[in-house]
Formats: C-alpha cells, sequence, structure tokens
C-alpha cells in the first residue's frame, strides 16, 4: 500500500489527509525523521513557507526532506509547498533557504495579500475538465528550467498567463490550493504519479 506523508508542521495538514485519503491511499502526518522515513512520498502544504522553513530546521526534517527530494522522493507542493520546492524564490525574506529540486524560479506573495485572494477555473494539462482553483496570497513561477512542464496558467485577469501549475518528474506544485476546493481529482493525478513509479 502506498503512504503518502503530510509535512504537518505547519498548513491544512487535515485536509490534505482526507483528500488523500478519499483517492484511496493511505495518508500519514509527519512531524520527525522516523516519520518521514516510512512514506513513500511527501505532500507540502500551503501555509507560510518561511516558518515551514524554521520549523523543518527546528524538527530537525529540514535536511532529511531535502535528501529524499534529491533522491527522488516524489513530492506535491501546494502554494507555500511549491516555494519550498523551488530552486529560487524572488520575494523572499533575508535568508530564506528552500528544499530544492524544482528547477523554477518562484514569486511569493505573487498576486498580493490576503485581501487580493481569490478563486478561478484553470485548464489543467492532466485533466479534461476546468479545475476550480483557489489562490491564497499565492505565488506563481516566473522561470520554468528545461525539463520542468507547465501545467497551468491563469486565464483571463491581470495574471492572465502566469504559471500556477507545473511538473518536474516526480515532482508536482500548485501556485493554490487544491486541498480546499472538494475536487480530488489533482491528488489523484499525484497518487497515480507516485504509484507508477
Amino acid at each position: 500500500m502506498t503512504v503518502i506523508g503530510v509535512f504537518a508542521l505547519q498548513g491544512n495538514v487535515r485536509e490534505h489527509v482526507a483528500m488523500l485519503r478519499a483517492v484511496g491511499v493511505e495518508a500519514v502526518p509527519v512531524r520527525r525523521p522516523a516519520e518521514l522515513a516510512a512514506v513513500d512520498a511527501m505532500v507540502l502544504p500551503g501555509g507560510e513557507s518561511t516558518t515551514m522553513d524554521k520549523l523543518a530546521r527546528a524538527f530537525e526534517l529540514f535536511e532529511p526532506l531535502q535528501k529524499r527530494i534529491a533522491d527522488g522522493m516524489p513530492v506535491f507542493g501546494t502554494c507555500a509547498g511549491m516555494i519550498m520546492l523551488a530552486s529560487e524564490i524572488t520575494g523572499g525574506i533575508e535568508g530564506q533557504e528552500t528544499l530544492g529540486g524544482l528547477d523554477v524560479t518562484v514569486r511569493r506573495n505573487a498576486f498580493g495579500r490576503q485581501v487580493d485572494s481569490f478563486e478561478a477555473d484553470l485548464e489543467f494539462a492532466a485533466l479534461d475538465t476546468p479545475y476550480h482553483a483557489v489562490f491564497i496570497r499565492a505565488p506563481w513561477v516566473e522561470r520554468v528550467g528545461r525539463d520542468v512542464e507547465v501545467l497551468s496558467t491563469v486565464r483571463t485577469g491581470p495574471a492572465a498567463g502566469r504559471i500556477v501549475a507545473v511538473r518536474h518528474d516526480r515532482l508536482l506544485a500548485t501556485s493554490f490550493h487544491p486541498e480546499m476546493t472538494g475536487d480530488a481529482r489533482l491528488h489523484g493525478y499525484f497518487a497515480e504519479l507516485v504509484r507508477g513509479l
């Protein structure tokens, strides 16, 4: 049985666990290195990327996570989780580091502050029908590496054309919060990616 962990030091942990279970995956919260060692893949949820960075270090998860990602563990990063996976950040705070692995440049809070949060229907490369996405203080991708596949962009409004979902091999990342929609298709897509390895 595939076991997917959810980084559980901050963010929408329960919601991600529920979505993963809805698509038939065993899902467990991960707070410590021993728990990380027992999972096949990870979800890095939305939250506050600088806080997640500090907590991961405080709980001695940062380096083990970084190593597992470098060794090919599948990871799905959403919102702050996308920032944590990015090889480069713009708009970060002084000294902010990421776990890396995903060859993209991500802009923190690109769409603005909390009041600028919004919802949008997105065309998504891996899905047959549009996906209703929830953006909360969301990042966007400003640069993608040569091997990174763009899965979705914003279609309308001031951010039209901005990249909000990418995949590189075993790493999947979205600017938005798929755990807040009631639509489990992206969790299912990630689960299939993990099962297919």
